[in-house]
């Protein structure tokens, strides 16, 4: 299902980072008394609820200023506003309305959205005398926090799942997997959905970063029915210059949220950049399910140790990748290119899949049979049992004894033993340890 997107937005200096890393729960952004320290957006995925969504955290906006930070934080701010579904416009309630509010809400108001308008930094129940000022704003009646302080931000909260967009809650199919082709510029995304397809239905060419949004091509394979998602090609920061650009980013980031699978494309000529290992990472914490596939193979010369070489490779410079299946194709010559499908069905059973409690048990007394779980000054790990309680990504609850035992080395110990018995090929797993006597809810 996809996630609402929430756009944090005002200028400079009202809170706007104090606020995101209040709401997400852990210190994302940078917090200083400067104008204009949050320099590029910031991503968090939250809930409230029960009700999961992504905040982004804009730089401030500074309506016609020359000065090119705060003007490349007004086309940051702009390109969220753009692409979120709800947007909070936080200004300084205790300053009072200034002129660049005057024009951000009336930036705000043409985008047709969701506007929540929020005072910060009122750190009592007496409002200011000019508090009433916002109305003139025209976004409704503001809602008074303190960020600082956290009062309020309950009632701001309810108020922002109230506003997502009742569709948004219905549109997932249970039996249709969401694939998106993810990857830097000119890895060939596009040519690759073309190619399943059979048809120019997304547009292909040699200029890195021609698709500038996330395209949805939904049709059937062998019985399956898939989404197919082509992203836009996701660049260094460092070379992102142009509006659509930005735009592109958020878009591919969102696209790996909504999908069960996503395809990392790898230029065989180049090998795993930098770049490449970015954007497995984020696939990667997002937990799904994930393959790569290393395309332009027919431009290799090989003998028979080739193919062998590139996966260690692989899996050196993408260590945490290492249940993700490596597929050699080559778009151009049409070269097993319809395995890409098959894997994706693959995974997206091996992501769904449930294991009965008593067989995974079983599996862990026996793990613990051929080693021991780890002691510390005369105290020993204990494993009670384990339970599964969740898919996609598959999540693994341990009742233990003490977490201060279970080391990193033996939970991935464990998790080599569940994977060697029950497979999930291509799809995170994701362990919670808890100690007698807390809750089991994971």
């Amino acid at each position: 299902m996809s996630k609402p997107i929430v756009a944090v937005v005002g200028r400079p200096n009202v809170g706007k980072s104090t606020f995101f890393n209040k709401i997400v729960g852990r210190r994302v952004s940078i917090v200083e008394d400067t104008p204009g320290v949050t320099r590029d957006r910031i991503y968090a995925e939250t809930e409230w609820s029960g009700k999961p969504f992504v905040m982004i955290d804009t730089g401030g906006i500074e309506p016609d200023v020359d000065d090119v930070i705060l003007s490349q934080m007004r086309i940051q701010a702009e390109i969220a506003m753009e692409t979120a579904d709800v947007i909070l416009f936080i200004v300084d309630g205790r300053s009072g309305v200034t002129a660049a509010d005057r024009e951000v809400a009336q930036m705000l108001q043409k985008t047709g959205k969701r506007v929540i308008l929020i005072a910060n930094k009122i750190d009592s129940v007496k409002l200011p005398d000019d508090f009433h000022d916002f109305y003139e704003l025209g976004l409704g009646e503001p809602m008074a926090i303190s960020s600082a302080n956290m009062l309020g931000l309950g009632e701001v909260l309810d108020e922002i799942v109230d506003a997502f967009p009742r569709e948004m809650q219905d549109e997932e199919e249970e039996d249709t997997i969401k694939v998106s082709i993810i990857g830097k510029p000119n890895v060939g995304k596009s040519s690759l959905i073309n190619a399943l397809l059979g048809e120019e239905r997304v547009i292909v060419s040699d200029i890195p970063g021609t698709t500038r949004d996330s395209i949805d091509t939904p049709f059937t394979h062998d019985g399956e029915k898939f989404v197919l998602i082509d992203t836009a090609g996701i660049r260094r920061r460092s070379r992102v210059s142009d509006n659509i650009e930005k735009y592109s980013i958020i878009r591919a980031i969102t696209a790996i949220e909504r999908s069960d699978v996503c395809l990392l494309m790898i230029d065989a000529t180049e090998g795993v950049t930098e770049q490449d290992k970015r954007i497995a990472g984020i696939s990667h914490e997002a937990g799904k399910g994930m393959a790569i596939v290393v395309n332009k193979w027919d431009l290799i010369e090989k003998d028979n140790h080739t193919t062998k070489k590139f996966e260690n490779d692989i899996r050196v410079e993408l260590p945490f990748l290492q249940y993700a299946p490596i597929v050699f194709i080559s778009v151009l010559k049409k070269q097993r290119i319809h395995n890409v499908l098959e894997i994706s069905k693959d995974i997206s059973n091996q992501c769904s899949m449930r294991i009965p409690t008593g067989q995974l048990n079983g599996v862990i007394s026996d793990a613990m049979l051929m080693n021991q779980p780890p002691s510390d000054k005369g105290k020993r790990l204990k494993i009670y049992y384990v339970t599964q309680v969740g898919v996609k990504p598959p999540l693994f609850s341990f009742k233990i004894n003490d977490r201060e035992l279970m080391h990193f080395s033996y939970s991935r110990y464990m998790e080599n033993k569940i994977r060697a018995a029950f497979g999930f090929n291509g799809t995170p797993i994701k362990f919670v340890f808890r100690e007698k006597g807390e809750d089991g809810n994971a």
